[in-house]
């Protein structure tokens, strides 16, 4: 007996991100209704500025993923590389030599990191595991020397960067424009079809002639720029910057932002739009649980028990085959 076409549309349009789209929905109605401050106006400001700055991450780790890798990195390196601006500043150090002295140290982060997994060929997860704690002993050791460094009053274009335009947080703005320039990226330039490719058959994109191994420092590269933006974002929101942030677990809400959006560890899959839908979700529910008043550990249990359903999923929908085994990528 066939399957009626109106049952097959219907089965074709229940994916992930539709699920994880509806259970946003239903969270937000929810806790408008049930939390009381929850739906206030500054909370709700708050609430989209602080998942802009979790989506622009996202963008660069989805970034990485989709081109089959990980980056631990890129929360150390947002701390430690706006942090390093932000103190030139204090120093007196002119805006723009401070800002391209922070992007250059992002920069060279990402291309290390991508030497390491194209060319020394340490599995990502490793390699950026360990990069991570590199850059934060480097930077705490040469680079700033307090936890919280405040930005100078009057470095006024940096403070202008989370103001609103025309109502609208500029922090949404941001995660906005690079949304569209992801996308642009990833569907009309050959760079982001050669990311799709290597995620979804890397022996097979060298085989075809993608250049495997620079495209692979490229997109570490990527998401290492990236994470310098959104610190400076988040410098400018909180008029300052706090290096402990790199110890956090704020890289595993990144994380969990692209699986549970619906981008495969194994690769080669998903999009913009799957980071966007899985930031909405994460960060209805950190409002939520801040406003219920959950400690941190209970936080941390609640996000640690949502990753690994999002991972156990992701692994049943999206199955490692023998090349990602061999090659070690998570």
């Amino acid at each position: 007996m066939g399957t009626s076409p109106s049952r097959e549309k219907f089965k074709l349009q229940l994916t992930q991100e539709n699920i994880v789209f509806a259970i946003a929905a239903v969270l937000f109605v929810g806790f408008s209704l049930l939390l009381p401050g929850f739906f206030n106006t500054d909370n709700l400001l708050s609430l989209v500025q602080n998942v802009s700055i979790l989506g622009i991450l996202g963008i660069g780790m989805g970034i990485v993923v989709i081109g089959r890798g990980i980056d631990l990195t890129m929360v150390a390196t947002m701390a430690m590389s706006t942090a390093w601006t932000v103190g030139l500043m204090n120093k007196g150090v002119d805006s723009l030599t401070a800002v391209a002295l922070g992007l250059a140290f992002a920069a060279v982060v990402g291309i290390i990191l991508g030497i390491l997994v194209a060319y020394v060929e340490i599995p990502a997860i490793f390699a950026t595991l360990a990069m991570a704690i590199v850059v934060y002993g480097f930077g705490r050791m040469a680079l700033v020397d307090l936890d919280v460094i405040y930005v100078p009053e009057s470095e006024t274009w940096m403070r202008a960067l989370s103001n609103s335009f025309f109502g609208i947080p500029l922090p949404v703005v941001w995660f906005a424009l690079l949304s569209v320039v992801a996308w642009l990226f990833l569907q009309f330039t050959r760079w982001g079809r050669y990311l799709f490719a290597m995620g979804d058959n890397r022996a097979g994109a060298r085989i075809t002639g993608i250049p495997v191994r620079p495209m692979t420092v490229l997109q570490y590269l990527i998401s290492s720029i990236i994470a310098y933006g959104a610190g400076i974002v988040t410098a400018s929101l909180l008029a300052s910057v706090n290096i402990r942030v790199a110890q956090s677990t704020m890289v595993y809400d990144v994380i969990l932002v692209v699986v549970l959006g619906g981008i495969g560890l194994s690769g080669g899959k998903g999009g913009v739009r799957n980071i966007i839908v899985g930031t909405l979700l994460i960060g209805i529910l950190l409002n939520g649980m801040t406003i219920l008043n959950m400690s941190f550990t209970v936080q941390n249990l609640v996000k640690g028990s949502v990753l690994l359903i999002a991972i156990i999923f992701d692994s049943i929908a999206n199955p490692r085959d023998e090349q990602t085994a061999q090659q070690g990528d998570i």
